[in-house]
């Protein structure tokens, strides 16, 4: 399939987990990508000699998505790389899970910034060129986290609900120009990160799964990819749970 032909998107974290499934499987749809990633050299590398020998264009980029400056600076050079740019797919994120009243105010913030205040930072820094082109698809990936919360992860919750919000807002600002926002909100999804939980802890996800499986990247990167098509150009403001059934 050739979904995104000619198209380009930037995904932001990208080099691992679901940020990584989203990356190839809008690439082996025709789409150009531009991806960030902080620290992860090597996986960041390895990624883009996979895409690029999908035949279509991508770069990488290692930047910040949770400062601004670093946010502006990143599409100002995607750019100049690309000449222009269709979707946007914030995916960046962090974990640093504690009850509440172990939790730290630095670690709080930390959650906050990362995985909320960087949505801002790129969706404004993305905005003009949307709005100059009068086209756009804005995909936050939240988490059902943020819609039914869970014991020590209020600052992760936080964060992924504020998500919501925002895309829901932005819908409304910027619909009339074409442009869409919409949020995802996967449940357990098997990642590296998931592989580190304990047997006890992944029984215990799949319980309350009405499919009785994890997800996979992919799963939640197909969708993803009707998003970012013109298949769902009468889509926006929308959150679409991908987590087997477990918030029904």
């Amino acid at each position: 399939m050739n979904l995104l032909k000619g198209k380009t998107v930037i995904v932001t974290g990208a080099s691992r987990g679901i940020g990584k499934g989203i990356a190839l499987t809008l690439a082996k749809n025709g789409a150009n990508v531009a991806f960030t990633y902080t620290k992860s050299v090597e996986a960041a590398n390895n990624l883009l000699k996979e895409i690029s020998s999908l035949g279509v264009k991508c770069k990488s980029y290692q930047s910040n998505a949770a400062n601004f400056e670093d946010s502006k600076t990143l599409v100002e050079n995607i750019l100049n790389d690309f000449e222009s740019f269709d979707i946007l797919i914030n995916n960046a994120g962090i974990t640093k899970d504690n009850l509440l009243m172990r939790m730290s105010e630095e670690d709080f913030d930390k959650v906050i910034e990362v995985n909320l205040k960087s949505v801002f930072n790129m969706v404004k820094a993305c905005q003009s060129v949307f709005l100059k082109q009068r086209s756009g698809s804005i995909i936050n990936i939240s988490s059902i986290v943020g819609l039914k919360g869970n014991p020590g992860q209020s600052n992760y919750a936080a964060s992924k609900a504020g998500m919501i919000g925002f895309s829901k807002s932005i819908a409304l600002e910027l619909g009339s120009r074409n442009i869409r926002s919409n949020v995802i909100a996967p449940g357990f999804i098997e990642t590296e990160m998931t592989s580190e939980l304990s047997e006890d802890v992944v029984s215990k996800w799949i319980e309350g799964i009405p499919l009785k499986r994890g997800g996979k990247p992919e799963d939640v990167a197909n969708l993803c990819l009707f998003l970012s098509s013109d298949l769902s150009s009468f889509i926006t403001g929308q959150v679409i749970n991908v987590d087997g059934g477990m918030l029904t």
